[in-house]
């Protein structure tokens, strides 16, 4: 088969590399419907994580399940599929916690950009859905695999509720996805910062009700100037940086809560400030396999259509080019097609 290498910062090539087989029992092997560049590849490929020796990429799949192990019994061959970039039994006391991406059996997925994986935990990880869906609705697919399923936690970490005020850091795919989230979940005003005008149209076509443009400090006042000074009831940080970390904190009101599903990089917390500022915060990777099935549903009945983050399609021997244009901010997020 062939699939995305990288080899050093700004170099990902499409290379041949051996099929995937069942290595252990708890195993799938899935043909690729569908993969993605995430965000999260940017950092090695802008040399802001080490990469050390070429090895594959990507973590956001949808597919047919081709091959089971033989003590998989939730799937079976033939079977159209989506998972989480994090696998998990989905029976340890993490799991059964509800927090699947923290599983004690948990191995994260990194060789998705490919035309099939072997996908490991496949009994508690994979969901099948009833029938092969339409291939109109892959992309949202897709994005519950990972994007939505983490925007989605960054609402519930935030925890926000119906009538609240709640504010989105980030306009990527998971801060627009996470703005798709505070919507469903009752969210009366949600404050979407961004800069990109694009994105601001997608972000107010999935439900905010405002657009902040100013960062920094200057975004702090503007939120606290919206909201006679107090703040939101829910932060959602979806970036990873120290500055949309710090933004996200401020603009909580007292008693508030951010939730924080950006990896973060140079991020640190001041504790006194954060015990002074009666902020709740909470995030980490997100247990996208406790939203699976209600994810799944809500795109198959047409509820949510988080698949319009891909606003570039490319057939996956062009996974590079998806990679630029990311980078360059040329595309939101680039789907890729076997």
């Amino acid at each position: 088969m062939r699939g995305a290498v990288i080899h050093a910062p700004g170099d990902v090539r499409f290379e041949s590399l051996d099929d995937p087989k069942i290595l252990a029992p708890t195993d799938a092997v899935i043909r690729t419907a569908a993969t993605c560049v995430c965000g999260s590849d940017l950092w090695p490929w802008r040399g802001l994580e080490p990469i050390g020796d070429p090895h594959p990429m990507g973590h956001e799949y949808v597919g047919f399940v081709e091959e089971v192990g033989s003590e998989v019994t939730s799937v079976r061959p033939g079977q159209f599929v989506v998972g989480s970039f994090a696998t998990s039994d989905n029976t340890c006391a993490n799991c059964r916690n509800g927090f699947q991406s923290n599983c004690l059996h948990r191995e994260f997925m990194s060789t998705c950009q490919a035309d099939r994986v072997r996908i490991p935990n496949a009994q508690g990880t994979l969901v099948a859905t009833e029938e092969h869906p339409d291939e109109t609705l892959w992309p949202s697919l897709l994005a519950v695999s990972d994007v939505m399923g983490t925007g989605w936690w960054a609402a519930d970490a935030a925890e926000v509720k119906p009538g609240s005020t709640a504010v989105v850091v980030g306009d990527g795919a998971v801060g627009l996805s996470a703005v798709i989230a505070a919507k469903e979940m009752g969210a009366e005003r949600i404050i979407a910062m961004s800069r990109h005008a694009s994105r601001q149209k997608l972000a107010l076509e999935f439900g905010a009700t405002e657009i902040v443009t100013e960062r920094g400090d200057e975004g702090i006042a503007r939120i606290k100037d919206l909201t006679a000074g107090i703040g939101a009831d829910s932060v959602l940080e979806c970036v990873g940086t120290a500055q949309a970390m710090r933004q996200a904190l401020h603009c909580a009101r007292p008693g508030g809560n951010v939730g924080f599903v950006g990896v973060p990089h140079e991020v640190a917390i001041d504790g006194q400030e954060l015990f002074f500022s009666h902020v709740g915060l909470r995030g980490g990777p997100a247990p996208v396999r406790r939203y699976l099935p209600d994810l799944i549903d809500r795109v198959l009945t047409g509820r949510i259509d988080p698949g319009k983050v891909f606003d570039l399609t490319l057939p996956l021997d062009q996974v590079a080019e998806g990679y630029k244009a990311m980078d360059e901010r040329r595309a939101i997020k680039a789907l890729l097609t076997p």
